[in-house]
């Protein structure tokens, strides 16, 4: 039987990942309309996208937007199907 996705498991983790493979590939999320959307902190949801990002789960994109920063975020297709592997591991 295969084991739950550690890195997916944790809460909040997996509802960026559910909020993110809701999108259509490659459509980008702005941060703070993720951040709202969960409503945790800014810090909070930050490390928890650098540990999604560094397992090759979603890309941060950082941008300029009329000279103020801006990040969008959105799941890789590595996070997709980890994504999809973890939720069949909790429906079985």
């Amino acid at each position: 039987m295969a084991e739950l996705n550690e890195i997916i498991h944790q809460p909040v983790r997996l509802r960026v990942m559910a909020s993110l493979v809701a999108l259509e590939p490659a459509v980008e999320v702005d941060f703070s309309y993720l951040r709202d959307l969960l409503q945790v902190t800014d810090g909070n949801l930050g490390a928890h996208l650098r540990k999604l990002e560094e397992a090759g789960y979603i890309t941060v994109n950082k941008t300029f937007v009329e000279r103020k920063p801006r990040t969008y975020i959105s799941a890789t297709s590595k996070g997709r199907e980890a994504f999809q592997e973890h939720v069949a591991v909790l429906e079985a």
